[in-house]
Formats: structure tokens, C-alpha cells, sequence
């Protein structure tokens, strides 16, 4: 199967630019280049159904733009190849928002949603503990907070965005 629908978040141009800052210091380094928009993933599904997006198109803007706090690195996987991601922090709203939309998706994981920021996608496992402290290295000890300005549905079979509406 290719790569799932995403109910996603984009930060802010400035954000965006200083993450993507981020990630080019680490190709300068010889890490793999990646070359995924900076987003923070809410849920993901093989084929998006109708009323979770529609749920998160009602849910999500309300609480729009959302700031979040850098709590940490986490990595994800136990196979051969592994994601690393800046484990975050937001709203209780926005929270609770992520959280109901996820219980809404039959592919989901019921209530459950671990907000983070992927800085290194499918990593060879051998090298995760340099990349992680490159990460730290290159990484402004400024950039403690992202904020999140829009929703979107990213369908990649058809390589199509679709920006969730702003409340009425």
C-alpha cells in the first residue's frame, strides 16, 4: 500500500522555514535528505472517510492557530527502519479536538494521539542515535515552539490538499 490519507497540521511560513532549516543542516551532515513538508500528523487512514474529515473540518479550526511546545526527541518503529520526531506539547483544546477526530477514524487508534514533528523519516536504525544528536546540535536552542496555523486533508494517491475550512 502507498503512503495513508493524513488529517495534518501546518505551521506557520516562519516555522516551516526554520524546520526545513533544520533538516538541511542535517543533509549538510550527510543524513539522508527529507524532503516531507513539515506537518503534524492528527490522523491517518488508507482511504480518508468523508465524516472524519467533515468532523475535523468542524473541529479543528475552531481551535486554530495552536501553539506547541518542543517536549523532547521520540522515535518511532522497532524494525530496520526508524522515524524520528520532536515529541510535542499544545492545548487542552486542540488536544481534545486530535483526540475525538482519531476516535472518529475507523483506522485509528481509538482516543489516542501522540502530537509530534517527524525530523527524520524511515532512518536506517544504525544510525538514529547520530541523527538524533546532529538533531540536537543543529538545532536552535530558540526554536522551543511551533505554532500550527491551518488543517488540511493530504490525500498522496492523488497528491491532493485540501485546506479543512475556517469556522463560519
Amino acid at each position: 500500500m502507498g503512503s495513508p490519507d493524513n488529517i495534518l497540521l501546518h505551521l506557520s511560513d516562519e516555522d516551516e522555514q526554520q524546520v526545513r532549516g533544520v533538516l538541511a543542516r542535517l543533509e549538510e551532515r550527510g543524513f539522508p535528505a527529507q524532503a516531507q513538508k513539515p506537518h503534524i500528523t492528527i490522523t491517518f487512514s488508507p482511504v480518508m472517510p468523508d465524516y472524519v474529515v467533515q468532523g475535523a473540518a468542524e473541529l479543528l479550526p475552531p481551535v486554530l492557530p495552536a501553539a506547541f511546545r518542543r517536549a523532547g526527541s521520540v522515535v518511532f518503529g522497532t524494525k530496520r527502519k526508524q522515524t524520528v520526531a520532536w515529541l510535542l506539547e499544545t492545548t487542552d483544546e486542540l488536544e481534545a479536538a486530535a483526540r475525538e477526530i482519531s476516535a472518529l477514524n475507523p483506522e485509528g487508534r481509538g482516543p489516542r494521539w501522540i502530537p509530534h514533528l517527524t525530523v527524520g523519516l524511515r532512518l536506517p536504525r544504525d544510525i538514529v542515535p547520530d541523527y538524533i544528536r546532529a538533531l540536537d546540535e543543529v538545532t536552535s536552542a530558540h526554536l522551543t515552539e511551533l505554532t500550527a496555523v491551518r488543517a488540511a486533508l493530504w490525500r498522496p494517491r492523488t497528491q491532493k490538499l485540501t485546506v479543512l475550512p475556517e469556522p463560519s
